[in-house]
């Protein structure tokens, strides 16, 4: 079952989907995952659908979101900052935890790539988040750059641009706008696996927002709660050490999972069932449903 839903993020009305998994009694409060999706994406349509239809099946609740500024949230179109992110996250778990389905105590928050970077980084700073998984992604933004433009030619060019915006910014008060592919370069046979309700163009703003942000700075913060890090093995996209470095600097009971098949996208129509069934035999360990024996 889902439920269409709107709340309140700092003024601004977002969307989300509550899935409600069947076997779901009344009165049963069930865990739960947010479900944020990735750089300038939508909770439609996406990795992000995939992975709340994936919980919904194992016996979570889950809650998809649309970011501010994304899809069908309110807000500056592509105007994402990874803070605001952050407060959407913080304020979609005070919502969806008011929830009659919604066990308050056990709201977990799962990410992809840009998603994975906000979830990591919201539960090092938000203790009431019981659980993470972090699905292909990072922990340093000026690393993650160099990774995916490495490059000299590349790196000057990306530099370039984010300077470019900041001048174009303080000579006239207005965002240069540059192609998503320009600040996170995605091969063309894996573009497919975009929503085809996301965003293609971004303001510089936005990249020197990723550019400064650091979920490694809070990861060990979530010890003692359990938290996952799911990364595709040479993932062409975002660089598998972004993971592998934040378990590095996570603390029991982090677990690294590093996965070959289709880069970056582990839900992929061939790779997910063997993606699914390592994410519910990691659940059944360290964050279990009372649904999983019925």
């Amino acid at each position: 079952m889902q439920h269409k839903l709107t709340f309140d993020s700092d003024g601004l009305k977002l969307s989300g989907v509550l899935h409600v998994p069947e076997g779901h009694t009344p009165g049963e409060k069930l865990p739960t995952f947010i479900v944020l999706h990735g750089f300038v994406g939508t909770k439609d349509e996406s990795h992000a659908e995939i992975q709340a239809r994936m919980l919904e099946d194992f016996g979570y609740c889950a809650f998809r979101i649309d970011m501010r500024g994304c899809g069908e949230s309110e807000g500056a179109r592509g105007q994402v900052r990874c803070f605001d992110q952050v407060a959407d996250t913080k304020n979609a778990f005070t919502f969806i935890a008011q929830r009659d389905e919604v066990d308050p105590e056990r709201i977990g928050v799962i990410g992809h790539s840009f998603g994975a970077a906000v979830a990591v980084y919201t539960a090092g700073v938000d203790e009431r988040f019981a659980c993470v998984i972090s699905s292909c992604g990072w922990g340093d933004g000026e690393r993650k750059f160099r990774g995916q433009h490495p490059t000299p030619e590349a790196w000057a060019k990306f530099t370039g641009i984010l300077e470019a915006g900041r001048k174009h910014k303080e000579e006239t008060g207005e965002s240069l706008w540059v192609s998503r592919f320009d600040v996170v370069p995605i091969p063309e046979p894996l573009r497919k696996n975009l929503s085809p309700k996301a965003l293609f163009e971004v303001p510089v703003e936005t990249a020197i927002s990723m550019y400064n942000f650091r979920a490694d700075d809070v990861i060990a913060n979530i010890a003692p709660r359990p938290l996952l890090l799911f990364h595709t093995a040479n993932d062409s996209i975002t660089p598998t050490e972004q993971s592998i470095r934040m378990f590095e600097k996570a603390g029991a009971p982090a677990e690294l999972m590093l996965v070959n098949g289709t880069s970056h996208f582990p839900l992929s129509e061939k790779d997910a069932p063997r993606t699914r069934v390592l994410i519910r035999s990691w659940l059944d360990q360290f964050f279990p449903t009372p649904l999983r024996g019925r």
